[in-house]
Order: structure tokens, then C-alpha cells, then sequence
């Protein structure tokens, strides 16, 4: 059981802490950009612009493209300012020599008020990973924190407690068969000096 509960701890936070360290330098390495996992971005979906295909709460994946490959129906994330917008490309127009996206959400009215420049592109949609985000954003809260750092915590002294136990009873198990055997060690010693008597 130890060993089982050791190897899916293993197996699931070796990969995340790749991930992170690998997101971690990207991001280090270039400050003013999205970080990245060998191209591929993850974006928590605040808004629900994109209903029912993405949803608010979900963690939206992105893949780095090249922009000419982009086209009309293509489900994009893009800078504008600060935030990261998720939606649809209804339109591609080339203005002196300048390609523009025109983009929209699925769930919105009209589509949105300005036109999207490759280098505001950040990747293709390719999926949604449901209510993850929601996740993600409880985990950046103060107790959303003291949450993640107590269950590794309450796990690691669980898991402590269960060998100690464990340690314990095997202790007394081998003092109990000790205990029977020194017994019976001592019947035949009874029993062998009372044949000597006879």
C-alpha cells in the first residue's frame, strides 16, 4: 500500500514539477512574453465568450503557429493589453500588405471592436482541460495556498503515523512469537528433565 501511494505521488508531481520548472525558465528567460511548454500555453478561461465550447473555469491549451497557417473558423488566443482573449477568427483581411484578424466570441452578439495582428497571436486553441482553472485560481488565493501546502503536509505525517503503527505491531509480533517460543522452549526443557528423573 506504501509503496502504491509512493509511486502515484511520484508518478503525478514529477511531471507538474517539470512543467513548472519548465514554464519557470521560459518565463525567466523571456519576461515580457507568455511562458510557454515547448510552445504549448495553458490560459485559465475567465469570461464565458466562448459557451458551450470553452467554458469559464476551464484551463483553455493553446499551440505556438506559424500565423500564415491561421484560418477563418480557427479558435485563437490573443493579447490585447494584458489580458489573453480565446476566439474565433470570422474573418482574415490583408491591408497594404498587412494581415488582420477579425475575431469574435461563439456566445457574443457582434464581433470584437479591434482587429488582431499576428504579433498579438499567442497560439491555435486544441483543448480545454474542464473546471481546472477554477482550480488554479482557488490555489493562488491565501487559502487556496494554505490548502495546497497542508495536504502534502497531512499526507506525509498519515503516511508517518501508518509506518510507525506498522512498525509497532510488527515489534510486538515478534515479541509475542519470542515470548512462544521461549515458552515452549521451556516445556521441553520441563519435559526433558523429567525424563532424565525416570
Amino acid at each position: 500500500m506504501k509503496k502504491a501511494i509512493s509511486i502515484i505521488i511520484v508518478v503525478i508531481l514529477l511531471p507538474v514539477l517539470f512543467v513548472n520548472s519548465v514554464i519557470l525558465i521560459d518565463s525567466l528567460i523571456h519576461p515580457d512574453e507568455v511562458p510557454s511548454f515547448f510552445g504549448w500555453k495553458p490560459f485559465i478561461i475567465l469570461s464565458g465568450s466562448m459557451e458551450s465550447e470553452i467554458m469559464p473555469g476551464d484551463i483553455a491549451i493553446v499551440k505556438e503557429v506559424d500565423t500564415k497557417t491561421l484560418k477563418v473558423d480557427d479558435v485563437i488566443a490573443f493579447k490585447n493589453d494584458d489580458l489573453v482573449i480565446t476566439h474565433r477568427i470570422k474573418e482574415i483581411k490583408t491591408q497594404d500588405g498587412k494581415t488582420k484578424y477579425i475575431t469574435k466570441g461563439d456566445n457574443n452578439n457582434t464581433n470584437d471592436f479591434d482587429a488582431v495582428t499576428p504579433d498579438q497571436v499567442e497560439g491555435i486553441y486544441v483543448l480545454r482541460i474542464p473546471n481546472l482553472g477554477n482550480l488554479a485560481i482557488f490555489i493562488q488565493t491565501p487559502i487556496g495556498m494554505l490548502v495546497g501546502l497542508s495536504i502534502p503536509l497531512i499526507l506525509l505525517i498519515l503516511l508517518h503515523k501508518k509506518e510507525s503503527m506498522d512498525s509497532k505491531k510488527e515489534l510486538k509480533e515478534k515479541a509475542n512469537k519470542e515470548k512462544e517460543m521461549e515458552e515452549e522452549l521451556n516445556k521441553l526443557r520441563k519435559q526433558n528433565e523429567e525424563l532424565k528423573k525416570k
